[in-house]
This record gives C-alpha cells, sequence and structure tokens, in this order.
C-alpha cells in the first residue's frame, strides 16, 4: 500500500508527488497524459515557447532598423515554429519523469477513478484496469477549457487554447473571444506572424483582473501592433459553417458582424474531475476542500485548480506543497494561498502582485500610488523596449505596500521583487533604502517608490 496517491501529474500533481517522496513516503502519480499535465504539455512551457518565437520574428520585422539591422527575404516556417514549442514540453515532460524515478515515485500513466477512500482504480490507454491502494489520495486533476455552448469546440473552426498550439496551417484571420490571459497572449502570438486578429471583451479592459490602467495601457499598444481590441462588446449571435465562423456583436461603437477562418474561445476554465466517487463540489464544479485541503471523503484531498481560483501552476504547486505537508509532517498547519504574482507573458508583459487600485477604492482603504515610466529608464531605451510602467500602491497612514502593477519588457520577472516585499510587509521607506542596480529594469521600482512620496529623480 501507497502512502500517498496522487491523480493528476501537473505542476500541483508532480510537485505534491515529489515532496511527499522527500519526506520518506511511498507514493505513487495516476497520470492520463504525459508527466506535467497541461501545464508543461499544453499550456504555461509550449505557449511560452511560440511567445518567444513571435517575439523574435517581431523584433526583426519591427524594430531591426532600430538596432542597425537588415534582412532580405526575411522568412518564417510555421510548421517548424510550432514544432520547437512541442520540442521544448517533451523535453521538460522527460525531465519530470527523470525527477519522479530520482525520487523514487511509481508513475503509473492511465486515467484514474476513485474507490472509497483508499482505493484507485486506473484504467490504461488499452482499456485495461488495475486498482491500487493508498493510506491518502491527492486529487490534483486541474481543468480544461471551458467551451462557449453556442459555439461548440470543433478543432479546426472553432478552437481551444489546446489546438491553438498546434494549428498545421497559420489562419489568415482569427477572431479571439475573451481577453484574460490566454486570449491577450495568442493575440499576440498570432498578430506578430501576420494574422488578422480581432479580440473581443465584454468587460471594460483587456485583463480585467488586472489594474485598469494596466488594461488601458495594454490595449494602446495592441492596437498600435495591428490587433483589433473591441471591448465592453457582448457577442449575440454565432454562426459556424466548419470553414469560418461569423460573430454579430453589440458594443460603444454599435453593432456589427466579424468573420474569421478561426474563432480561440478563452472564456475560462471548467473543472477535470476524476471518475468513481466524487466529494462534495462547490457551487460552480470545483472540489470543495477545507483547512487541511481536506475533501468530504476521508483520506481524500485536493488542490491545485480542481479546488478552484485562482488557475496557476505556481499557485498549484504551493498548495500542494502544503496539503502534503499537512498530511506528514507533525505539527504542520497547512497554508492557503494569499498574496501570489498573477503574470502574462504577451509583448509587452503584464504582471501584477496585491491589490488594485480599483479594489482599494471598492475596500475605502486610503492609499498613495507611485508610478514610472519604462520610457525614463536607460536600460529600456538601450533594449529599444520603452513602453510601459511600474505603478505601486502603498497604504497612506504606514507607507507598506498593498499592490503592485507592471507592464513593460521583463514585467513577469521584475514582479518577484514586489511579491518578497509584500509578503515581508515592507514600506515604501524600505523599498527606496534598498539600493537598485544601474542600469537594470528594476531602477523604475526604485523611481516608482520614491514617486509615491514625490521623490522621483528621473522623471
Amino acid at each position: 500500500m501507497y502512502d500517498l496517491i496522487v491523480i493528476g501529474g501537473g505542476p500541483a500533481g508532480y510537485v505534491g508527488a515529489i515532496r511527499g517522496a522527500q519526506l520518506g513516503k511511498k507514493v505513487a502519480v495516476v497520470e492520463a497524459d504525459k508527466p506535467g499535465g497541461t501545464c508543461l504539455n499544453w499550456g504555461c512551457i509550449p505557449t511560452k515557447a511560440l511567445l518567444k518565437n513571435a517575439e523574435v520574428y517581431q523584433t526583426m520585422t519591427k524594430k531591426a532598423s532600430a538596432f542597425g539591422l537588415s534582412f532580405d527575404n526575411l522568412s518564417y516556417d510555421w510548421s517548424k515554429v510550432v514544432g520547437r514549442s512541442r520540442k521544448v514540453s517533451e523535453r521538460l515532460a522527460g525531465g519530470i519523469g527523470f525527477l519522479f524515478k530520482k525520487n523514487k515515485v511509481d508513475y503509473v500513466p492511465g486515467y484514474g477513478s476513485l474507490l472509497g477512500s483508499n482505493k484507485v482504480e486506473v484504467t490504461a490507454a488499452d482499456g485495461s484496469k488495475q486498482v491500487i491502494e493508498g493510506k491518502n489520495i491527492l486529487v490534483a486533476t486541474g481543468c480544461k477549457s471551458r467551451e462557449l455552448p453556442p459555439l461548440p469546440h470543433n478543432g479546426k473552426s472553432v478552437i481551444s487554447s489546446k489546438e491553438a498550439m498546434v494549428l498545421a496551417e497559420q489562419p489568415k484571420e482569427m477572431i479571439i473571444i475573451g481577453a484574460g490571459a490566454i486570449g491577450v497572449e495568442f493575440a499576440y502570438i498570432y498578430n506578430a506572424f501576420g494574422t488578422k486578429v480581432t479580440i473581443i471583451e465584454m468587460l471594460p479592459t483587456l485583463l480585467p483582473v488586472e489594474d485598469d490602467e494596466v488594461g488601458k495601457e495594454l490595449q494602446k499598444s495592441f492596437t498600435k501592433q495591428g490587433v483589433r481590441c473591441l471591448t465592453d462588446t457582448k457577442c449575440v449571435n454565432f454562426k459556424d459553417n466548419g470553414t469560418s465562423v461569423s460573430i454579430d456583436v453589440e458594443g460603444p461603437k454599435g453593432n456589427e458582424t466579424i468573420t474569421a477562418d478561426t474563432c480561440l474561445v478563452a472564456i475560462g476554465v471548467q473543472p477535470v474531475l476524476p471518475g468513481g466517487q466524487q466529494p462534495e463540489l462547490c457551487e460552480r464544479g470545483f472540489i470543495k476542500v477545507g483547512d487541511r485541503y481536506e475533501t468530504s471523503l476521508p483520506n481524500v484531498y485536493a488542490c491545485g485548480d480542481i479546488s478552484g481560483p485562482p488557475w496557476l501552476a505556481h499557485t498549484a504547486s504551493f498548495e500542494a506543497i502544503q496539503a502534503v505537508e499537512g498530511m506528514f509532517v507533525e505539527g504542520h498547519t497547512p497554508r492557503h494561498v494569499g498574496n501570489f504574482p498573477g503574470c502574462t507573458y504577451c509583448n509587452p508583459q503584464v504582471a501584477s502582485v496585491g491589490k488594485t487600485e480599483r479594489a482599494l477604492k471598492e475596500e475605502g482603504i486610503d492609499y498613495k500610488v507611485g508610478k514610472f515610466p519604462y520610457a525614463a529608464i536607460g536600460k529600456a531605451q538601450a533594449s529599444a523596449n520603452a513602453e510601459g510602467f511600474v505603478k505601486l500602491l502603498f497604504g497612506k497612514e504606514h507607507g507598506e505596500l498593498l499592490g503592485a502593477h507592471i507592464i513593460g519588457e521583463n514585467a513577469t520577472e521584475l514582479i518577484a521583487e514586489m511579491g518578497l516585499a509584500l509578503e515581508m510587509e515592507l514600506t515604501s521607506e524600505e523599498i527606496h533604502s534598498t539600493i537598485h542596480a544601474h542600469p537594470t529594469l528594476a531602477e523604475a521600482i526604485h523611481e516608482a517608490t520614491l514617486d509615491a512620496d514625490g521623490h522621483a529623480i528621473h522623471f
């Protein structure tokens, strides 16, 4: 009998399994696809490879002259662009397999179903079944793309993010419904390679969960790049003939019909529940968990995307470690996600942690704002990536950091400093008394902190 059976091998599942093995426990992972789950095989990693391809190509086509470069007959091979992303994922999936062996975690390929509190039935690809037993079971089965009922996925004219990563032919025109992280990342990828992209969002800004100023800045940049952004716009009628899609929309500028050969539906995710006996679910169909990540079934726990938002790989891994340590480390009280970084990898990149200005107003919290543009940073000018800004929010009375919002080059790397500052409850005085190297993009954080107190030097 295993000490722990993990159903799902993604960022929650494989991390939880490895942590359990590190604690000296006998662990098995059941995974229906490949090690690494959706994130590594069909999400975070392959999209970042595609985004890098798009960034390199866009730099060559749009910014070469800024670097004194010119090209004759510059072209790309779409199949190789897609192929590189698949190779990156395959290499990393192999790496997870190596980590399983290194930590003596048993990898059991197949679809896992709960048979009560201590048994999991595994159905292999060939239909054969086996039952494995464990003292504890951790469900980490994640999510999949949510379909739009009037416009179901068909893999060709109507696609999810999974198909968007591996389309054999690049579409000439693409409609993207939903301007969350997935929507804007694919908008950037396809637009960079010349697809005519229209992105439709029913809320007032792109990336609606981000600070309003950030969403507006991204829309301004996208429009300049050639992406048509229809915000505050509703889709009211759909027509899919198998080779193209037409959508009637209502927006601030009136009604119109938009047609494209491909429509990417990026309206969120839905849970992928294990088979067999089901634990109690939340209202939206995700597994309900308690303080120790326990479900309604004895000895069955759940973490990561399957237990609800935020649907992020790094929060899933955090939850997995907390859940497993809660099972096996005496006296450990599991923590739940508090502050966490949100990152979107389009160009310009977007990253944030903590409260938005909108949230602070709604909560009636007195705050002050520090803001600094990339354009005033030498490193940004030197790299010809000077659009964007850093925006920091501090408590007015004590000066504590409440939120950080960055749009611009390397925003997704810079946000780590702000996450640490928020976790350590640092004040504006403590941040601006920390010397930031010159020339770096991180100087914008230092200057934005100074700006909150009216002391910005370089702008």
